[in-house]
């Protein structure tokens, strides 16, 4: 026998039957031969991998307890909320959000607390911070461990099993016990905490920025400028501009070579990218499929380039280490980059329009295609129980979610897999790719398409079709009447009003006097107030990062790394040790805190 590592147990254990199971794979240890290289199989040096590296294997790692170090169980494939909720709560506003505002939440909770998302963001928020459920073992317990030969100390950590149970509910993805993407919950986390904040105060507020965007018509050089709101800052990986090509091809020709005569593959390589030049690539104009100048009004080429038009208090930046192959299965690029420990993005600050630059008119197409999944809601497409479940599985199958697979066939009319993949790569970005199908009723054909296209109603009520449509996204039936009546009844428009306004909030009192009073000629509205954000300098300070381990979002295994008085802590489930290296040019997303100017 000899020790292998058990999953469930999270630790080395002995196998005492290791020679049956490695032959069932073929594996046969009991007569190994030597190589060319004239060294034993058992002989050849490990490889490091990402696993060994983000976990820090090898090393000796001290249990950390008390206050701000308690761990979180896995509850099966749950690390990437314990990631994210760790590093969530290392964020002191979220920590005086709900943690300080603990008995005022409990005392005025519902009778059914275990529904209300502020008293389960304050429980755990508790748990993590308290330190009641962090106590390092006394003596007895120490004795007991040496007697049974546990040298290691157990740290029990809490369950989230209630917080994972409501954050998830109704979420196909996260209600499931597969495995996700952490920066795909951390969307759902800011969403909830938006939809549910307390009174005025919203500690997402730390994470919000604008980006202004360019648009840039090639043909007659004028541009467009807009602004959107988001939470964190994607950046590309820029494979091509890897310091160590030489040692990637080698490698790759080695790897090679083992695998066709099966011999033992050769110590991994990674490619070294430049933070750099990661940056870069963010900063470099895109090219905007489907442009539509409103100067030729005509299709024509363009490109885009995104700036900060705000800096926020917190800049969370997500690694987009995930693509494609040439066989169209997902992989992920593992690579490292050398993250700075401090941060300078002062000089993506935008800047406007500029003296010299004309902008384009403000002249819409005259027929526009809906082409995502909110404007797709309006069209006459199949019915969701006619949805071709062979495709879905098909595109399930390459590891994309379900819900995303099932909206894929359903809006490209069941015209196969293939059209759906497309689909599929075009909308995978979008917060919402995950979201459930969801199609409301509405009556006829010529109203939607009429309210599509601006058409407005002699009342200038909006049709009660687009309204619905709106509020099963989630928004307040006020907030959809009033962005269809700040954008004439467009619903690609009042979607984004009402993203761009999310602090603006309509009396009810003059929501019902408008209702009943729907023929009025003359129609008084509230000025509507910008997105609260908290700009101030560009410059920051890495205090957190989360690491994936695994091929895919769908499987693999997260865990976190927090600055904490000064030294790193590894946060892997229930387990909260000091770090001894914490592997920064090998995480996914890094949190970084604004340093005061």
């Amino acid at each position: 026998g000899a020790d292998v590592y058990s999953f469930q147990e999270e630790e080395p254990v002995l196998d005492p039957h290791l020679a049956k199971h490695l032959a069932h794979f073929g594996i046969d240890m009991l007569h190994m031969h030597g190589t060319e290289n004239g060294l034993q199989d058992n002989d050849i040096k490990p490889r490091v991998s990402e696993w060994e590296v983000i976990q820090e294997s090898g090393t000796k790692l001290k249990p950390m307890y008390g206050p701000g170090y308690t761990g979180l169980k896995n509850l099966g494939n749950s690390c990437y909320l314990s990631s994210v909720m760790q590093a969530i709560f290392s964020i002191p506003e979220f920590q005086r959000a709900y943690v300080g505002n603990l008995p005022r939440i409990f005392d005025y909770s519902p009778l059914d607390p275990t529904q209300d998302f502020n008293t389960q963001m304050t429980k755990l928020g508790h748990g993590l911070l308290s330190g009641q459920y962090s106590k390092p073992p006394v003596k007895s317990e120490l004795i007991e461990q040496v007697m049974k030969e546990e040298h290691k100390p157990q740290q029990n950590g809490i369950s989230p099993r209630m917080f994972k149970a409501f954050v998830s509910k109704s979420h196909p993805e996260f209600s499931s016990n597969r495995q996700q993407d952490a920066q795909e919950f951390f969307l759902h986390l800011v969403n909830l905490v938006e939809r549910n904040r307390i009174g005025s105060e919203n500690p997402s507020d730390v994470f919000r920025f604008l980006v202004e965007e360019r648009i840039q018509c090639c043909q007659t050089r004028k541009v467009r400028y807009t602004e959107r709101v988001d939470y964190l800052m994607q950046l590309p990986v820029a494979m091509e501009a890897a310091t160590n090509k030489d040692e990637l091809i080698a490698y790759e020709l080695t790897r090679r070579e083992a695998e066709a005569n099966r011999r033992p593959l050769p110590e991994l390589v990674r490619a070294k990218i430049p933070f750099s030049a990661c940056l870069q690539a963010f900063s470099e104009p895109d090219n905007v499929d489907d442009f539509w100048s409103s100067a030729l009004q005509a299709k024509s080429a363009g490109v885009k380039t995104s700036r900060f038009a705000s800096f926020p208090e917190y800049l969370v930046v997500q690694i987009k280490k995930f693509t494609f192959g040439l066989d169209w299965v997902p992989k992920k690029f593992d690579v490292s980059i050398d993250m700075p420990d401090l941060l300078d993005i002062n000089h993506l600050r935008a800047r406007g329009l500029q003296p010299g630059e004309e902008e384009l008119p403000d002249i819409s197409p005259p027929i526009v295609i809906p082409d995502d999944s909110k404007d797709r809601l309006m069209n006459q497409l199949i019915d969701p129980s006619d949805i071709d479940e062979s495709s879905v599985m098909q595109l399930a199958e390459m590891g994309f979610p379900l819900e995303a697979c099932r909206k894929a066939v359903y809006f490209t009319g069941n015209m196969g897999a293939e059209v759906a993949f497309n689909w599929i790569i075009v909308h995978m970005e979008e917060p919402d790719f995950a979201e459930p199908l969801t199609m409301p009723g509405y009556g006829g054909a010529a109203s939607a398409g009429a309210s599509v296209f601006g058409a407005t109603g002699l009342d200038n009520q909006p049709p009660e079709e687009i309204v619905a449509i709106i509020t099963s996204m989630g928004f307040q039936r006020n907030q959809a009447i009033q962005a269809l009546r700040a954008t004439n009844n467009n619903l690609e428009r009042a979607l984004d009003w009402i993203f761009s306004h999310p602090e603006f909030e309509e009396d009810s009192d003059f929501v019902i006097e408008m209702e009943n009073n729907a023929n009025a000629n003359i129609i008084s509205e509230a000025k509507p107030e910008g997105p609260r954000v908290k700009d101030g300098s560009g410059t920051y300070e890495l205090f957190a990062f989360i690491s994936h381990m695994g091929t895919s979002t769908m499987s693999g295994h997260y865990i976190c790394h927090i600055k904490k008085e000064g030294r790193w802590v590894i946060y892997n489930d229930h387990k909260v040790c000091a770090s001894e290296r914490p592997p920064k040019d090998l995480g996914y997303m890094y949190f970084y805190h604004r340093i005061p100017s």
